[in-house]
């Protein structure tokens, strides 16, 4: 696990190692040449094609920092779609190796991919360790072979290296180092994944998926054919209920980072805060029924988290603690 103590790594230009050649590209993106200014547009790019639960680079942040947060959001994204997409299927080690040889050619060299263009732009402008990105790879290797977990405790040893990293890279890049702030940033976004994970229920579990931890299974009667049958009962409704209310416990253990950093970021936060929390009310709705039915956000609920961030944020303004 990566925290804020970690020590710099510095991205110091060298020669190209001429007796390793750098991986090529395995996602098929086209050949450059790229500057910083198209590598970051095409970074943009694939943000505003992809679904989220939570604002990704979104207009609450500054401007100068847009294209940093989408950099780090096209390493993973493209990162997951190895790991997860069926035209990867045969060769998905084979990508994320290539991916992880691309990252650390791109600390040391340029690399002609726009992804690592931008994103080792974005890294020396921010000091970044590569500690978190490596620790994304390093999830979604785990994603290959993992798919239940015995206890609470193993998968938020998961959670570690598939969503913490993301909130550590965001602070990096708002020059965030705080160890304590760090810690609040991992109780969110352990808390962003497995609310994620108790949304996509109906969706992972007939894929041999299985995110609720073992001992609780066992703890509320439920078996894993009751699972794979889909079909809603007491015990399955009560083994949400307390997932659901153990991961709002996180949201708030990790909400005191909104009120602690920088203006734009804490706005971002706010937002991805509450749209967790939505995805949570949203299951809540459902009556906890997520093995039948994927509940999702819409525009309007979208748009009510932007004004109620908006709001939160003015009102601490206000009492002068943004």
């Amino acid at each position: 696990m990566v925290n804020a103590t970690e020590p710099r790594l510095y991205c110091v230009p060298r020669p190209a190692d001429t007796s390793r050649t750098t991986a090529s590209p395995p996602d098929g993106a086209p050949p450059g040449p790229w500057t910083i200014a198209s590598a970051y547009r095409w970074c943009e790019r694939m943000v505003s094609s992809h679904y989220e639960n939570f604002p990704v680079a979104s207009r609450f942040l500054p401007s100068h920092l847009r294209p940093h947060v989408a950099a780090i959001y096209a390493f993973a994204r493209t990162a997951d779609d190895f790991a997860d997409e069926p035209r990867f299927e045969g060769r998905r080690t084979e990508a994320l190796d290539a991916w992880e040889q691309l990252l650390e050619d791109c600390y040391h060299h340029d690399v002609g991919h726009p992804v690592f263009v931008a994103l080792r732009d974005t890294v020396r402008r921010h000091n970044i360790p590569i500690g978190p990105l490596k620790a994304l790879l390093t999830a979604f290797r785990m994603d290959q072979t993992k798919h239940r977990y015995a206890t609470f405790s193993e998968l938020v040893h998961y959670c570690e290296h598939s969503a913490n990293p993301v909130g550590q890279l965001v602070l990096y890049v708002h020059d965030h180092r705080e160890p304590d702030l760090h810690r609040f940033s991992n109780e969110i976004c352990s808390a962003l994944q497995i609310a994620n994970f108790l949304q996509d229920l109906s969706v992972d579990i007939p894929r041999g998926r299985v995110y609720i931890p073992e001992e609780d299974l066992v703890h509320f009667g439920v078996g894993h054919e009751d699972l794979l049958s889909q079909r809603m009962n007491e015990e399955i409704r009560e083994l949400v209920r307390f997932e659901v209310s153990r991961v709002r416990s996180m949201f708030h253990k990790g909400y005191p980072l909104v009120r602690r950093v920088s203006p734009g970021l804490s706005m971002e936060l706010e937002a991805t805060w509450r749209g967790g929390m939505a995805i949570l009310d949203r299951i809540e709705s459902l009556n906890f029924a997520t093995l039948n039915e994927r509940p999702t956000l819409e525009r309007t609920d979208f748009a009510n988290i932007a004004v109620r961030s908006l709001f939160s944020f003015g009102r601490r303004l206000l009492r002068g603690e943004a």
